[in-house]
């Protein structure tokens, strides 16, 4: 068995996660993004922890990529008629799990240990990690001045050009215990390919985090979000680019130079290889696009093969 840690966020990081999690010959954990979290209606949402829960347990709307399959949305209708804001898409489930953490929060539980009940009650044998149990939340700038991330990623659709980020409460954040192991304990770490600016940078900025990243001696392997230019699901290629990124295989790896040794890109990104290697990594390419469950678990196997070459060179 392979101890696998994937730090991931987004829709893409659940695609990967699903990927890994179907390889007989992995031990998964998954670190995932937390910046993305918010209150709505009194209850506390957590979309990417969520998104990978309802991923490995089967219950994931497969058409949209997030949300609960089979879902109804009778509270949210009710919300509407008594005039309260509902461009957060909540489905009626979905509810019963946010109001689930918003109770045992409430009694002082650790939001690691919530997400942990979460996974063994629903079935899913990986493990999700928190990487901090305190409350950090991107916060993005744009011309109409600051908002959270879910007024501008839901509710604005991502229209709004991004002029700053920043993540509140990370200063005075600290990695949990069970990040922390997981990362020491892992024979390979992987980047997921999710948006750097807003899924992965909330996770390895955290104080402590990148330390301990940067003290492993295993392979750090980073998949690129971008195909040809261009984001699957997202913003990421336009939030590059507003915030002065390039929006290509390139700025990717020019972002992720002091993390990652290694990136697989797509293959139609190949004639980036020599300007990646230029900047001290290590650039591989195939199919990246995760369209089903076979292209995932291909991927997280192509990532595997990678990763016993470079043991054998070793």
């Amino acid at each position: 068995m392979t101890n696998v840690t994937l730090i991931a966020g987004g829709v893409g990081g659940a695609k990967m996660a699903e990927g890994f999690d179907m390889c007989k010959e992995v031990e998964l954990t998954i670190i995932g993004n937390v910046a993305d979290d918010d209150e709505f209606h009194g209850l506390w949402v957590s979309p990417d922890i969520d998104t990978i829960i309802y991923t490995l347990s089967g219950k994931i709307n497969r058409s949209q990529g997030w949300g609960v399959n089979d879902e109804g949305h009778r509270a949210l209708d009710v919300l509407k008629e008594l005039g309260k804001e509902t461009w957060m898409f909540l489905g009626d489930r979905d509810f019963g799990l946010h109001i689930y953490r918003t109770e045992r929060l409430k009694n002082g539980d650790r939001p690691s240990d919530i997400t942990h009940d979460i996974s063994q009650r629903f079935g899913i044998k990986s493990k999700i990690n928190l990487p901090t149990d305190d409350k950090v939340q991107t916060r993005v700038r744009t011309t109409e001045g600051w908002q959270t991330f879910q007024e501008y990623f839901v509710r604005d659709k991502c229209v709004p050009d991004v002029l700053e980020l920043h993540y509140e409460g990370l200063s005075q954040s600290s990695i949990t215990h069970e990040a922390e192991s997981s990362i020491v304990n892992a024979e390979l770490i992987v980047l997921a390919p999710s948006n750097p600016l807003v899924s992965i940078s909330p996770i390895i900025e955290i104080p402590g985090f990148n330390k301990v990243l940067q003290n492993t001696n295993v392979p750090i392997i980073a998949v690129s979000p971008l195909i040809n230019g261009k984001v699957i699901k997202g913003p990421a290629d336009k939030m590059l680019a507003s915030l002065g990124y390039r929006p290509d295989v390139l700025g990717i790896a020019q972002y992720y130079k002091d993390v990652i040794s290694h990136l697989i890109i797509d293959e139609q990104d190949s004639s980036f290889f020599e300007d990646i290697n230029s900047i001290g990594i290590s650039p591989y390419s195939t199919d990246i696009l995760m369209r089903d469950a076979m292209d995932k678990k291909r991927l997280a196997l192509k990532i595997l093969e990678i990763f016993y070459t470079l043991e054998e060179k070793a």
